[in-house]
């Protein structure tokens, strides 16, 4: 599979990003999660919500690595009232994100905000979760959801402002029809590595639709995006070809993280766009129509919960 992706024009052509660090509001008494987040758009994103005030648990594997992060943000930013606080997140291992989720549950009784912001992108051949997942899938998709802190914020927070964004890509839409083959998950046929990517990203949208019908009415948003394209730590399985291809196409990684702050904390966004795509950097498009219809999405989450029920 080639880079191209099948691209949209809004990620050839982005638009402007309307919510930055220079009018995001205070965002004091706010919970937020990033996955993925010392390093990256995570690290572009929770130095903006810090530096307005937020509370921020930052779910990453390394403790060192995160807490180096967390000293350099707060450095940045000595008058900042927020919170930075690592969260162990192993998303390679299901028996460990029980223990995660009831730790952050023992800290907090609300959430307002969770970025699925973590991934992986084309990894060596071959590679694998520790219960031997494609690392893609069990990465990018089989997740566990803090649901019951969701539901806590929605019931006290202003309508419409609390909500689970997942980081999708502009190769959702280079994903085959149907995106994702239930016979096929464990990749005994074997597919390209671009291929294996797309299906995990277009995943992504999935869930995120299935979870907007399952949590409809308890006032929580659901939202998928295209951060745009940019060079970062996300792209080092990439060959030199492939890298020097994608830098054509890339802009400063810092609007990446506007299209997530646009989709996680924007006030333009309502109950009516549950459900729906963000596109770079900042704006809400319609989505794939094949990737949000409830039977594909039904047929996914159902199989996603068996994969990780021995774990809950």
């Amino acid at each position: 599979m080639s880079l191209n992706f099948g691209m949209k024009c809004s990620t050839v052509l982005p638009n402007k990003p309307t919510l930055t660090e220079k009018n995001l509001s205070d965002q004091s008494g706010k919970v937020f999660l990033v996955t993925g987040a010392s390093g990256g758009i995570g690290k572009l994103l929770i130095t903006i919500l810090y530096q307005h005030n937020g509370k921020v648990y930052l779910g990453a594997r390394s403790e060192s690595k995160t807490k180096e992060v967390i000293e350099e943000i707060k450095a940045a930013h000595p008058s900042s009232k927020g919170e930075l606080v690592f969260l162990n997140l192993q998303l390679d291992d299901l028996a460990t994100i029980k223990q995660t989720a009831n730790e952050f549950l023992a800290k907090e009784d609300r959430l307002d905000v969770l970025w699925n912001n973590a991934g992986v992108m084309v990894p060596p051949k071959g590679s694998q979760t520790k219960q031997g997942y494609e690392l893609q899938y069990g990465v990018n998709n089989i997740a566990h959801f803090l649901r019951p802190a969701l539901e806590t914020a929605a019931k006290s927070a202003p309508k419409n402002s609390v909500r689970v964004i997942w980081i999708s890509s502009s190769a959702a839409d280079a994903a085959p029809n149907p995106a994702i083959d239930l016979t096929n998950m464990d990749y005994h046929r074997q597919e390209g590595a671009w291929l294996m990517y797309s299906r995990s990203k277009a995943a992504s949208v999935v869930h995120s639709a299935e979870f907007a019908r399952r949590t409809q009415d308890t006032g929580i948003i659901s939202l998928a995006l295209n951060p745009g394209n940019f060079v970062t730590n996300l792209q080092q399985n990439m060959s030199k070809m492939e890298l020097a291809m994608f830098k054509l196409i890339a802009s400063d990684p810092v609007n990446g993280a506007y299209t997530e702050l646009f989709a996680g904390l924007s006030d333009t966004i309502t109950e009516k766009e549950n459900g729906a795509w963000v596109s770079p950097f900042g704006k809400v498009e319609k989505v794939r129509k094949d990737l949000v219809e409830p039977e594909l999405g039904g047929r996914f989450w159902d199989w996603s919960l068996q994969q990780v029920k021995p774990y809950m």
